[in-house]
């Protein structure tokens, strides 16, 4: 049997994030979530060789456990303008992204590494967001659902969060935490390199 995507066996996923296992289910691709403990480090002012560095590391890790399998390891940062907002620290780190964020564009930086197939794959996506304007008592409201503790940018699109965005260019799936078009073909692709049909 070989699954739609061009695998016979289910994909692993290296995280432990509920969002990616939810754009996975979502589009039928069948799956193992195994958490990476990769430790992830900002040794670059570049997002998008973060996000590179930080998805090589979480598959790789996860890789070597679990050889013979299709590894697929993910990372999401925001940037806007010089600075990179990762995950919030607290409450009040949350609502500084929130204000840094508010009226203005800002890019979602999207890494992928696929491990396991004939060849490595890893790519990075981006897409831009516009925030409404948005008055400090609507922040703090958010900042109180919880939703933004573990998110990049303190913000979660595909939740209470996405009242907050005006618009969107690129790929949705990529701002909720997986490229999914892009990941599933490239799948695809290393599948035909393996000589599976799909």
């Amino acid at each position: 049997m070989s699954y739609w995507y061009g695998f016979d066996t289910p994909l692993v996923l290296a995280s432990r994030s509920p969002r990616r296992s939810q754009i996975l289910s979502l589009a039928g691709i069948p799956f193992d979530a195994v958490p990476s403990d990769a430790e992830e480090r900002n040794g670059s002012a570049d997002p998008g060789a973060i996000v590179l560095h930080h998805s090589a590391a979480k598959a790789s890790l996860v890789s070597e456990a679990m050889p013979g399998r299709i590894v697929l390891g993910a990372d999401t940062i925001v940037s806007v303008g010089s600075e990179v907002l990762g995950k919030p620290a607290d409450r009040r780190d949350a609502l500084r992204m929130l204000s840094i964020l508010s009226g203005r564009w800002h890019e979602v930086f999207g890494g992928v590494t696929i491990l396991g197939g004939a060849f490595p794959v890893s790519f990075c996506e981006v897409s831009r967001v516009r925030f409404r304007d948005l008055p400090r008592s609507e922040m703090e409201a958010y900042v109180d659902t919880g939703e933004p503790a573990d998110k990049a940018g303190a913000y979660g699109i595909q939740g209470y969060g996405s009242v907050l965005v005006d618009r969107i260019e690129g790929c949705f799936f990529n701002v909720m935490g997986l490229p999914l078009a892009r990941t599933v073909e490239q799948l695809r692709k290393l599948a035909g390199a393996r000589g599976v049909e799909p």
